[in-house]
């Protein structure tokens, strides 16, 4: 039996230069202030070993303590500025594309499905994550 693997493509323009998203979007310190879907979350603690074979973690809690997880992985491929590809723990890629233009920074992050939640709510999940990191960069950049 084959089967096709469903890849998500979501994307975000950043009005900050991409040496300053890149530091925003790997940092630590930074990841716990932007890493929710919505209000009603938050990531509670955030590590992050950026180079190829390092490890991440994020720990992702609904506010009010009705369900938290972990979100981590290793890293397959890092770029300074350009390219993070990564595993799950779960098994799925994931790759983030840095593109800058001018003053402005393009992130395009394209990533294996999971078979438990529809396509839409996968996509709207990643893309809020990502207008939650936009925001917080246009602010902090």
């Amino acid at each position: 039996m084959i089967t096709e693997k469903t890849i998500i493509t979501v994307k975000a323009t950043v009005n900050v230069p991409v040496a300053k998203v890149w530091e925003l979007y790997t940092d630590s310190k930074h990841i716990v202030k932007w890493n929710t879907p919505s209000e009603d979350w938050h990531t509670t603690k955030a590590e992050n070993d950026l180079k190829i074979g390092g490890k991440f973690l994020s720990r992702m809690e609904a506010k009010d303590g009705s369900f938290g997880f972990d979100f981590s992985g290793i890293y397959n491929d890092v770029k300074l500025n350009e390219t993070i590809v990564y595993t799950i723990d779960d098994g799925r890629n994931v790759s983030v594309n840095f593109t800058e233009d001018k003053n402005t920074t393009t992130i395009v992050i394209k990533f294996d499905a999971e078979t438990q939640n529809s396509i839409e709510m996968q996509k709207g999940g990643w893309q809020s994550i990502l207008n939650c990191f936009k925001s917080y960069a246009e602010t902090n950049g």
